[in-house]
């Protein structure tokens, strides 16, 4: 099983990512950032790379939307890694019409391999309204099944809204 896996949730614009990378910053260890978006138009490029300013330059970037094995299978003992984000990896795979369960099995197969500290980001989908459309409401259940799965294997879970953080399960250092 991987060194330690983190696990941050919170919902859109919730703060929730400058709070794991602020807690990769706290770990000391050369840090690995797996971005999982796509991008596709410009609205997504600037997104992209006021993050990667954000961030800056103390960090090794693997841009992969979707094979995790890519990125976690040649990592090493002594380095973290941030996933971010577990959402739009799903969305990735899901909008590609892959098989949702076997692409989340592979990508947890890939956690519970990876030597390094893991820190995954993802949205909590759970906390709103029934979606009225087919897709949405296929996303909305991997999602949860996503969630749940990595939370059960995490040390740590850290719920963060408004910026805040709230641990859930563990304790961080």
């Amino acid at each position: 099983m991987s060194a330690a896996v983190t696990f941050i949730l919170g919902g859109a614009a919730s703060g929730k990512s400058a709070y794991a990378e602020s807690l990769c910053f706290s770990f000391g260890k050369p840090k690995v950032y797996w971005a999982t978006s796509q991008v596709f138009d410009d609205e997504m490029r600037e997104k992209v790379a006021k993050h990667l300013a954000q961030r800056g330059g103390d960090w090794i970037t693997h841009e992969e939307p979707f094979v995790a094995a890519k990125v976690l299978g040649n990592l090493q003992e002594g380095q973290i890694c941030l996933i971010d984000c577990a959402t739009m990896w799903l969305t990735n795979h899901l909008l590609a019409d892959h098989d949702l369960e076997a692409e989340t099995e592979t990508l947890l197969q890939a956690i519970d391999a990876c030597p390094a500290e893991v820190v995954i980001v993802s949205n909590e989908t759970g906390l709103g309204i029934v979606p009225e459309n087919a897709l949405a409401r296929r996303f909305r259940e991997a999602q949860g099944r996503l969630n749940i799965a990595i939370a059960a294997r995490a040390q740590t879970v850290v719920q963060v809204t408004a910026g805040l953080p709230l641990v859930l399960k563990g304790s961080l250092p």
